[in-house]
């Protein structure tokens, strides 16, 4: 005799007084917008000459300036936050790799050790978005 465990199902208004289900949405919300304004700054640097956190050995591997290849980072950042926003099991992932690569650039430069340990932290926000989207993900209805 098998048995099968399933997840109980729980009606949305339920869902809305979940703490799980609250912070699933929190994470969704915060690394969709993050990446996508963070990714647009790359195209004006207002909050920061972006360049200046590109470690030299990337600079000298990529092709082109710093400042091109910060557009390039852009547009990969504001993929990723829409990513999150319509698929945030896998954004989730992406995401938190893509902070890899950043922790990695930010530990080869100088005096930027404190920037790279707050990025560790996102890291684990965006592992753990992914890890509640596989919760709280919601089947596909057939046609």
């Amino acid at each position: 005799m098998s048995s099968t465990t399933s997840a109980p199902v729980t009606p949305r208004r339920g869902l809305a007084a979940d703490p799980a289900y609250q912070a699933f949405w929190i994470l969704r919300t915060g690394f969709t917008v993050a990446p996508i304004l963070f990714g647009l700054d790359k195209f004006a640097n207002l909050l920061v000459d972006w360049p200046t956190y590109l470690a030299p050995w990337i600079n000298d591997v990529v092709p082109g300036s710093a400042q091109a290849a910060m557009y390039a980072v852009g547009a990969i950042e504001i993929v990723a936050g829409i990513t999150v926003a319509v698929a945030p099991r896998f954004g989730g992932w992406l995401v938190a790799g893509w902070l890899a690569g950043i922790i990695v650039n930010l530990l080869t430069i100088p005096g930027h050790y404190d920037i790279a340990l707050r990025d560790f932290g996102l890291l684990l926000g965006a592992v753990a978005l992914a890890r509640l989207a596989e919760r709280y993900h919601a089947p596909r209805q057939p046609n």
